[in-house]
């Protein structure tokens, strides 16, 4: 396993993550918890040595399942979490309404906001302290931006608790460059989590070229499209009530086999290097550029073993030309 910095920080954490949104149920479908500690502690078993959670994945059980699979293992641990998404309180900027489920607009259950205010930050920190079992949160993210306070409120919160010892690290997520232009005139930025993969690119001559020319560690999410990029989400798949990619124009048939017909053109770079689609994913995204960490869920033991796996992966530059220059032939026609 391959370990980079986050930033300026002085962390190394493995370059591969385990990206733990899908583990908490919500948006995917379900999940089944024992299975969930256990493709963590895989991972762990692997040298993968970054978990990154956040407080509504799952309102809470992600962070719980995290904090169960760690117990005993935290000194091993580089944690992540976030804050910024609330469902208990009505401030900040409205995000979206939601069920136990999945996102859904007309539901009652949950009324998401995007809110930084240094007084819920306060709150939230705690609240995940004590869901993930730990006295300190070695990378917290501002999970979204919030349009009603000032940035350099939220910095100094952070800061606060950097000093306090109970954060180690500051990153921001779904944030523009001039966002983190005013995260670092505030005081400090480590890292930067953006969505992004071999058919999401539009964040590489923005927040990735911004990370790689200040020094800023970038975590790559969804690297492998939710699942797309595997291989293993046919045209016949039939997605489980409650996940997200059911209805969705990126998951639609036509699509589904137009990722296909991408991915069968990448087989021989894939077969070269005994590989899956999976680990060609995420080997091309962690070799480029800026990118500095790829987080890649999984919701068993086998598919954590198959992500840690992609640390193997070395792609050469000729190889990556040659591949990029298949996804660029084949991206512009894929939702």
């Amino acid at each position: 396993m391959e370990y980079r910095k986050l930033g300026a920080s002085g962390i190394e954490a493995s370059a591969i993550g385990f990206g733990a949104w899908a583990i908490g149920g919500w948006m995917w479908g379900g999940a089944d918890e024992r299975d969930a500690v256990a493709a963590i502690h895989a991972s762990l078993d692997r040298g993968i040595t970054l978990l990154d959670t956040a407080p509504v994945y799952g309102f809470g059980r992600s962070e719980e399942i995290v904090g169960k699979a760690i117990r005993g293992r935290r000194d091993k641990v580089v944690l992540a979490t976030k804050c910024g998404l609330v469902w208990d309180i009505e401030a900040g900027d409205f995000h979206f309404r939601s069920d136990r489920r999945c996102i859904k607009m007309d539901a009652t259950e949950y009324k998401v906001f995007k809110c930084l205010r240094p007084d819920i930050i306060r709150r939230d920190v705690e609240t995940s302290l004590n869901r993930l079992g730990t006295d300190r949160i070695d990378l917290y993210q501002t999970h979204w931006q919030d349009s009603t306070t000032p940035i350099e409120e939220t910095v100094e919160v952070l800061l606060d608790l950097k000093k306090q010892g109970k954060i180690r690290a500051i990153g921001c997520s779904n944030a523009t460059t001039a966002q983190m232009d005013s995260y670092r005139a505030a005081g400090q930025l480590d890292s930067d989590q953006e969505l992004y993969s071999m058919i999401d690119r539009d964040r590489e001559r923005t927040n990735l070229d911004y990370c790689s020319r200040n020094g800023i560690a970038f975590l790559a999410y969804s690297p492998l499209a939710r699942g797309l990029l595997t291989g293993a989400i046919g045209p016949g798949r039939v997605f489980d009530d409650g996940d997200q990619r059911s209805g969705r124009p990126r998951f639609s048939v036509d699509n589904r086999r137009r990722v296909l017909a991408l991915l069968e053109e990448l087989r021989p770079f894939a077969d070269a290097h005994s590989a899956t689609f999976g680990q060609l994913a995420l080997a091309w995204t962690a070799a480029q550029r800026g990118c500095s960490h790829v987080l890649a869920g999984a919701r068993n033991p086998g598919q954590a073993v198959e992500n840690a796996a992609a640390s193997s992966v070395r792609l050469a530059g000729d190889e990556l030309a040659a591949i990029n220059a298949v996804v660029e032939r084949h991206r512009g026609g894929i939702a």
